[in-house]
């Protein structure tokens, strides 16, 4: 970039080269001709964005295609992978993970891990660190990374303000501990855990084709991340889909927020482990399969476990149609340690949602196990960690 280049001239730039990696994204490789065609940009704007692309290793050409029986060949571009990835850090009560995605919505490094003790910011400085001098060792060059919390973050995207199972995490922790990894200043932003399984769910899960999605997490706690129309639902001071601590759960169910009757307190992992009378073996992922194969097991216990998990799936499907009554979705993706146990507790949940949502006559909305596991928080945070480049906010062409 000239530096003298009007500031106008280069916000125009940067949108232009947005809407050209967009198309890329979202409907593949192309010629330049072609992708002039879908963003409804000039030819010559096309080639010129195409080619401080792929000199600064964005894009780079795939193959020669022939369009038609005369004319020269043209050559396809496609993302190159790597430059520039999102990182996306998810802190729960149970475990902490991170993914790091490139441009083209491929995964390039995801991990899992428990937490030792309740010291989730330690973990999550210790991960940062790791994944830094991983990137750093094979050239992969972040923008930005956002971390998925539990609870509630403020109007700065920086500060969680409220999350009632990680008291020690509030505050801008987990924000200064990913930047202090980085050597960043201010770069990393916090945001809610179920606004970014939402998100994971629509691009790249179970939510794929949904207009209108409600996603539920399923770990210690219970959220809900809210897609209309494509874009997040977040309310009025970013604090929708706070679900788990409506009083619809069983009365007198003792909740880590302090009070009793809460939603969480009858859905989440806890109450599970409870219901069925077994123990945490890893991450939620892992203790719900452990669960599952308990229950198809056989034996007396077997029934145990099924009769255990049964009533939490009711209790899921009751809070789901007061929630259905409010937000109205189409879709329901049910995450975290649900997806594993799958009819076990999809059934009974949603015969639950028919039997109590008043206008289950006119339809009820669809109930899918999500398919991306633990790391659905964290790689819906590495695609918003990637959003000021998809938007054209910053700059891919230097």
């Amino acid at each position: 970039m000239s530096v003298a280049e009007p500031a106008g001239a280069e916000s125009l730039r940067r949108r232009n080269a947005a809407a050209v990696v967009r198309s890329l994204r979202v409907d593949g490789p192309g010629s330049r001709a072609e992708l002039a065609s879908r963003t409804g940009l000039a030819k010559a704007t096309v080639g010129t964005i195409a080619a401080g692309l792929e000199e600064a290793g964005v894009v780079r050409e795939l193959e020669q295609v022939r369009n038609g029986e005369r004319g020269r060949p043209g050559l396809l571009l496609t993302l190159d992978g790597g430059r520039p990835v999102g990182l996306g850090f998810e802190v729960n009560v149970e475990y902490v993970a991170a993914v790091a995605l490139d441009l083209s919505g491929t995964v390039r490094r995801e991990t899992t891990r428990p937490v030792r003790g309740r010291d989730v910011v330690a973990a999550l400085a210790g991960l940062a660190r790791e994944l830094a001098e991983d990137l750093a060792g094979e050239g992969l060059e972040p923008v930005g990374a956002t971390v998925a919390v539990p609870g509630l973050v403020d109007g700065d995207d920086r500060t969680a303000v409220w999350l009632p199972n990680l008291d020690d995490a509030t505050g801008t922790a987990v924000a200064d501990a990913v930047d202090a990894a980085f050597g960043w200043s201010g770069r990393t932003r916090v945001t809610n855990d179920a606004d970014c399984s939402a998100l994971a769910e629509l691009h790249h899960g179970a939510g794929r084709g949904a207009a209108h999605l409600l996603y539920l997490t399923g770990t210690v706690g219970i959220g809900a991340g809210l897609v209309d129309d494509g874009r997040l639902v977040r309310g009025a001071r970013g604090f929708a889909g706070e679900v788990g601590h409506l009083p619809v759960g069983e009365p007198g169910a003792p909740c880590g927020c302090g009070r009793t009757g809460c939603w969480e307190a009858s859905v989440g992992l806890h109450a599970l482990l409870a219901a069925v009378g077994l123990e945490e073996v890893g991450t939620p992922q892992e203790t719900a399969a452990a669960v599952a194969a308990a229950a198809r097991s056989e034996g007396p216990s077997s029934v145990v476990v099924q009769e255990g998990v049964a009533s939490v799936g009711r209790w899921l499907g009751r809070g789901l149609a007061i929630v259905t009554g409010v937000a109205d979705p189409g879709t329901i993706v049910l995450g975290g340690y649900f997806a594993p146990l799958g009819d076990l507790v999809l059934a009974p949940a949603t015969a639950e949602l028919a039997a109590t949502l008043a206008s289950s006559s006119l339809g009820v909305p669809d109930l899918r196990l999500g398919e991306l596991g633990t790391g659905s928080a964290s790689t819906g945070a590495a695609e918003q960690a990637l959003e000021d480049v998809l938007a054209g906010t910053l700059d891919l062409i230097s």
